[in-house]
């Protein structure tokens, strides 16, 4: 293997400390068509791309959104900035939820507090949950170091060479291992909200 494991996880450590969220302050006040927003969220979120040529967004997706009431119709053919907003949370549920989990989970928010000039508004909640998730980057950072030195401890009787993979993937499996009890206790919360 060519890669070093230490360095990979100081590289994994580092993008952490770099992780942060499209501010609602950045989100043009201006309601956007859906180039506009195709081009706005591609910018901001272009570092959180596995590949370059991976799309953020693109105007089927954003279609389906609508279709699937996961996203309000647009007014007009225009984006508010609740609509980019909304697009932000889809965008990061969708790595590990389903259309209808989402669906779920966002139904009821649209429902009570977009376009909502009364109290709670969707760029309130943006910036409470997300200024929440934020402060949590040390903690994930600790976790990371935790469960990288348990892998680093398994497969002692392996021969030598096939160790350094062994522990990858033991670290690998650590990681997975969690997202997966997350995103069952995740799908656990979102079918309780059907079953009240």
């Amino acid at each position: 293997m060519t890669i070093n494991p230490d360095d990979m996880l100081k590289s994994i450590l580092d993008s952490i400390s770099r992780i942060d969220y499209i501010k609602p302050d950045d989100i043009p006040n201006i309601d956007l068509y859906m180039d506009q927003v195709t081009t706005f969220m591609d910018s901001q979120l272009k570092s959180s791309k596995r590949h370059p040529e991976d799309k953020i967004l693109t105007k089927t997706m954003i279609n389906n959104y609508a279709k699937n009431h996961l996203l309000p119709s647009p007014d007009k053919k225009k984006y508010s900035k609740e609509h980019v907003l909304i697009l932000i949370f889809i965008y990061y549920f969708k790595g590990f939820l389903s259309i209808p989990d989402i669906q779920a989970l966002l139904e009821p928010l649209t429902k009570q507090y977009f376009k909502n000039t009364d109290g709670l508004c969707i760029e309130s909640l943006y910036r409470e949950v997300f200024s929440m998730e934020k402060a949590q980057a040390e903690h994930m950072r600790t976790d990371l170091e935790e469960k990288y030195a348990i892998a680093l401890n398994t497969f002692k009787d392996a021969p030598e060479e096939e160790q350094e993979f062994l522990h990858l993937f033991s670290f690998i499996s650590l990681l997975s291992f969690d997202v997966y009890v997350k995103k069952q206790i995740i799908e656990k919360i979102i079918d309780s909200f059907s079953s009240d």
